[in-house]
């Protein structure tokens, strides 16, 4: 599983950065994508739908929630 780390940053730059690196990855692998900002919590699961890539897991880690997503 890929991972990426965007702590710190501020919406949309999770997001954005979460789907350069879905670009790089082949259909059905996933990244797991750790983020800080609050408003991940609605970003990721909208993105998700509208890309038509998989939101397999969302789930908070202390201060941090981790996404789960399997390209398409």
């Amino acid at each position: 599983m890929h991972e990426l780390d965007t702590s710190g940053l501020r919406c949309p730059l999770p997001v954005l950065k979460a789907k350069k690196a879905l670009r790089g990855l082949d259909s059905g692998e996933l990244i797991q994508v750790r983020a800080t900002d609050p408003a991940a919590l609605d970003d990721f699961p909208a993105y998700c739908e509208n890309s038509g890539n998989e939101l397999v897991e969302s789930r908070s880690e202390g201060a941090a929630y981790v996404f789960v997503i399997r390209k398409k």
